[in-house]
């Protein structure tokens, strides 16, 4: 497959959260919890909302040359007092379009959540991604990013 270099990185909108939400389900860990229909439950919108209110939580998605969504990830700037007060950039729910994959989309996104954490002061950038993900994982060492943690997990 050929790359998509004409993709735009932008904030996402209320018109966006279908496409999100069916680009988090369409994965083997995110489908069971997701639920997508018509109309999309309004627990999305209501979330969408708060995360869109909040300055320190970036929503973005990759929308391609006809403007059709077909990545997205969330940017999460967290400060602190480690590290002499630093923040940190936390990368979650970095999602392309099932369609559009291995065509550098994934690695545009990440490189903009990068640059824009650098930009916000952030002194690095954290990701989670689950230990079954091993694709996932050799993508995110490509670009640069190192095992330095265990990850763990309290559902409700």
């Amino acid at each position: 497959m050929s790359a998509i270099s004409n993709v735009t990185i932008r904030r996402a909108r209320r018109e966006d959260v279908g496409a999100i939400v069916a680009m988090l389900a369409d994965d083997p860990l995110g489908g069971p919890r997701e639920r997508i229909g018509d109309p999309l439950p309004q627990c999305y919108f209501t979330a969408f909302e708060t995360v869109d209110r909040d300055p320190n939580i970036l929503l973005v998605v990759a929308a391609d040359g006809e403007g059709a969504v077909v990545g997205c990830l969330q940017l999460c700037i967290l400060p602190g007092l480690s590290s002499q007060g630093a923040s940190r950039g936390l990368v979650e729910d970095v999602r392309v379009a099932s369609h559009c994959r291995s065509r550098g989309i994934g690695e545009q996104m990440v490189q903009w959540a990068v640059a824009e954490a650098r930009a916000r002061g952030c002194k690095l950038v954290e990701l989670l991604t689950h230990q079954t993900r091993v694709d996932a994982q050799r993508f995110y060492e490509r670009l640069g990013f190192a095992r330095s943690h265990v990850g763990m997990t309290l559902r409700f």
